[in-house]
């Protein structure tokens, strides 16, 4: 119990439940879409097993993610991804891209339409989280993953439509969510065993592991987002004007 009570512990519990909130937008929009006609009695059920059965499957994706993050060169790659969907979340997407989710009017058929469609769009998420995890240390990772995965549970089911209220009417909460996301890149990245492990790879510049370096590397990730996504949103504004 005493891993529950240290700052890293939290405040990587904060970073999953932040991303959960931020990626998973997508995802409230899925189980609307194959729920919306079940029976107003079945609808609850229906988003609840649902979303239960996503995050179990997530928590076995994270877990094989948080395997092979310890591989050489993957956090990198994982770190790269991080940037991208960061940016991504910078740059407005146009409206659409649910209109093939099937709805349907039996409980068990909209629970596994849910299910499905959750692992297809649950890749960004696993990344994020598990390089979240990484921040709290060896030895209690996984009951850290699930225990944010759990406490986002109601905040996803109940509180998505607020939290997208809420970003409309404060960009800055999207921004700062591209930002965390830049934050665990970069640390994510020095850690990689290809520039950490000074016995292996030795061809691969090294770095130090000190938190200087780490928290360094954090405001990199963070500003490459930033500065990256505000050029990107810039960029696809122009084009729209001149289409």
């Amino acid at each position: 119990m005493q891993e529950f009570l240290t700052p890293a512990f939290w405040i990587a519990v904060g970073q999953i439940i932040m991303i959960d909130i931020l990626l998973g937008g997508d995802n409230a929009v899925v189980i609307a879409l194959a729920c919306r006609r079940l029976a107003p009695a079945q609808r609850t059920a229906g988003i609840l097993w649902g979303t239960a059965g996503a995050i179990a499957l997530r928590v076995v994706l994270i877990f094989f993610a948080l395997a092979l993050l310890a591989i050489p060169f993957l956090k990198l790659v994982g770190a790269a991804l991080l940037v991208w969907i960061g940016i991504k979340l910078l740059v407005p997407e146009e409206e659409g891209g649910h209109g093939d989710v099937h709805a349907s009017d039996k409980l068990w058929a909209a629970v596994r339409t849910v299910i499905v469609a959750d692992l297809v769009m649950s890749i960004d998420n696993v990344i994020a989280i598990a390089g979240a995890a990484q921040g709290a240390g060896q030895g209690h990772q996984m009951p850290l993953v699930i225990f944010g995965l759990l406490v986002s549970i109601p905040i996803i089911v109940w509180g998505s439509q607020f939290v997208i209220k809420l970003m409309d009417r404060f960009p800055v909460v999207i921004v700062a969510g591209g930002m965390l996301l830049g934050w665990i890149a970069g640390t994510m990245a020095v850690s990689d065993p290809a520039v950490a492990d000074r016995t292996a790879w030795i061809w691969v510049p090294k770095l130090p592991q000190s938190e200087l370096v780490k928290y360094a590397a954090g405001i990199a990730g963070a500003l490459l987002v930033l500065a990256w996504g505000k050029w990107a949103a810039r960029r696809a504004g122009a084009a729209d004007a001149t289409a």
